[in-house]
């Protein structure tokens, strides 16, 4: 029987990661990448959509066939000029309906990439909306027809090279790697491979519920 993994967010750090990892990992035998533009990826076991995630049907169409979801999207108040609501389209809806459409053609086990800290009664937008996007997709998980297994991943500052130069957080991960070991155990910064190696690993397993990875239990699945 083959397994379909399904991918957004392979732009990425964590998702270019978790795409790789995919393509050598013989237990996947196709990867559906859904993107909004067209990408130039070369592999026997890949197939890239592109759709216009506005579009509820092109959207519930791509999803077909998925066995596996793994959500690594995400977008930055840079990239949407500090529209909040924009925001919200990408880090909270996309994931949201991936979920719900992946619910109807059959796919019961998603994977999301969070953050620490998330929490849907915080003031903060960022965390907020993190945790909006937990809340949902647990409730989700509660229905008979739900999701069987969610796991949810929250990195702190994530380490590695991106397609993108965010010159702060550059700094950021320099001094954070000099100061780790002063961080709080969920507090320490990680490798984004580490967190796709992690969820690859994840993927694989027979957990049934919701599962909550912070460093040392990402640390460990890797």
């Amino acid at each position: 029987m083959k397994t379909t993994a399904t991918l957004l967010g392979m732009t990425g750090l964590i998702g270019g990661h978790i795409l790789e990892f995919l393509k050598e990992d013989p237990a996947f035998d196709e990867v559906k990448v859904i993107a909004r533009r067209p990408l130039k990826i070369e592999h026997p076991k890949v197939k890239v959509e592109v759709i216009d995630f506005s579009d509820m049907t092109q959207f519930e169409n791509a999803m077909v066939g998925s066995d596996i979801v793994f959500s690594a999207i995400g977008t930055t108040q840079k990239k949407v000029k500090g529209d909040k609501a924009a925001y919200r389209k990408v880090d909270f809806d996309i994931p949201v309906n991936a979920a719900k459409f992946g619910l109807k053609s059959g796919c019961k086990k998603f994977l999301l990439v969070s953050s620490i800290g998330a929490d849907s009664s915080k003031s903060g937008f960022y965390l907020k909306l993190k945790g909006e996007v937990e809340d949902t997709l647990t409730e989700l998980s509660k229905k008979s027809e739900g999701i069987e297994s969610l796991s949810i991943f929250r990195p702190s500052l994530l380490l590695g090279n991106r397609s993108e130069t965010r010159i702060a957080e550059g700094i950021g991960q320099s001094l954070s790697k000099a100061l780790s070991f002063l961080f709080p155990s969920n507090m320490k910064p990680i490798e984004g491979q580490d967190v796709a190696k992690a969820m690859v690993e994840a993927a694989k397993l027979n957990k049934k519920g919701v599962e909550v990875y912070h460093y040392a239990e990402i640390k460990a699945l890797v």
